[in-house]
């Protein structure tokens, strides 16, 4: 079964988000607390732990929230879910809106080790309907979206 495995802010832009113990998502807003919120395609990032799992030979302390994303998964393969897919995190459900993105310059982590995971595995999505999302919550796919 597929399940988060920790959800992360910053209060800042341009700077690592941090693991908290819950996220509170609010529609047409994306994650209370968070710089990255407001009504816009990307109010939450997302990347699989399994993502991550692959930079940890070359980085192995890397904590949660280090490619800046918001929710860590296990056990969904969301860079290959097309955008308009709907996942319910715990009690929210958010619709993919973009998969992947253009890295930043200054990347600490692609000048570290040549390549960075975010761009091209991370995905990104709206709140759906309003919630608190927590480590261990359940993920399910609830549509399939366009290819």
């Amino acid at each position: 079964m597929a399940e988060v495995v920790s959800v992360n802010i910053s209060e800042q832009k341009g700077t690592v988000k941090r693991e908290v113990p819950a996220i509170q998502l609010k529609l047409r807003h994306g994650i209370v607390g968070d710089a990255h919120a407001g009504d816009w395609h990307r109010q939450i990032s997302l990347l699989a732990e399994e993502s991550v799992d692959t930079m940890r030979p070359l980085l192995p302390g890397l904590r949660p929230g280090a490619f800046a994303e918001n929710v860590n998964t296990r056990g969904i393969d969301l860079k290959s879910l097309p955008v308009g897919t709907r996942l319910r995190l715990g009690e929210t459900v958010v619709e993919i809106t973009q998969i992947g993105k253009e890295c930043h310059n200054d990347c600490a982590i692609k000048k570290t080790t040549g390549k960075c995971v975010m761009p091209t595995e991370g995905v990104f999505a709206v709140v759906v309907q309003e919630g608190t999302v927590r480590k261990g919550d359940p993920i399910e796919l609830l549509k399939e979206g366009r290819a």
